[in-house]
């Protein structure tokens, strides 16, 4: 995870009050944060499926989705995204609930913002950049395991690497030829179909429609939306 502090860290609000979205946005905006508001559950779990986010302030009562509800559904497919709930349940089993279901730290209404700035730090300050989520998938350097959909994957290291990058290069197209020297060496034979046998070999393991073949340019990690 970037250090807080770094102006590219970005944080995504989940919050349908336009006034407290408002609020929190400029906040972080002037201690060098990027934001993204959405307004809804669905945009949240997209955001957080993205992969373009930090961490995510999460409002409970969104007007399509309880918010305990993307938080279980995100968790469900091990998304590592650190979440701080911020709601006006106030109660001690709302906050257990939370906590319980994964949240990273929960916060009631009305607040502060200095003490959610010092919440956000902390949350950030705790991941360490080890897992990638993306497309349903969760990559763990520490592990070198992958869980797709809540399930563990196997991977030698080669798939690994190669899932890697496709992984941080989500959504886009990947030229075959840059697979093949990021993951396999500037000194690779252009004319090897090895990449083309790594791609398969990950299609088996996480599911033929991930990675989709665009012809003549490369392959392409797709980013479905959460659902």
């Amino acid at each position: 995870m970037r250090p807080a502090d770094i102006p590219s860290a970005h944080v995504l609000i989940a919050e349908d009050e336009a006034h407290i979205a408002s609020f929190v946005e400029k906040g972080l905006r002037s201690h060098g944060f990027l934001t993204t508001v959405v307004t809804t559950g669905a945009g949240a779990r997209r955001g957080a499926m993205s992969g373009k986010f930090d961490l995510l302030i999460l409002d409970l009562g969104l007007p399509d989705e309880d918010g305990f509800t993307v938080l279980s559904r995100l968790r469900a497919v091990s998304c590592p995204l650190p979440v701080i709930i911020l709601t006006a349940r106030n109660g001690v089993v709302d906050t257990v609930k939370g906590l319980e279901g994964g949240a990273n730290d929960y916060m009631a209404k009305p607040f502060r913002f200095e003490e959610l700035l010092a919440r956000v730090r902390l949350r950030l300050q705790d991941g360490d950049g080890s897992a990638l989520c993306r497309a349903g998938v969760v990559l763990d350097s520490r592990t070198r395991q992958a869980r797709v959909d809540g399930r563990i994957v196997d991977l030698s290291p080669r798939e690994f690497a190669l899932l890697e990058v496709m992984m941080r290069g989500a959504g886009r197209v990947l030229p075959r030829e840059q697979l093949l020297s990021t993951v396999w060496g500037y000194d690779a034979d252009e004319a090897s179909n090895v990449v083309d046998v790594y791609v398969r070999y990950l299609r088996r393991k996480l599911g033929t429609a991930r990675i989709t073949t665009v012809r003549g340019r490369g392959y392409r990690l797709e980013m479905p939306d959460a659902t």
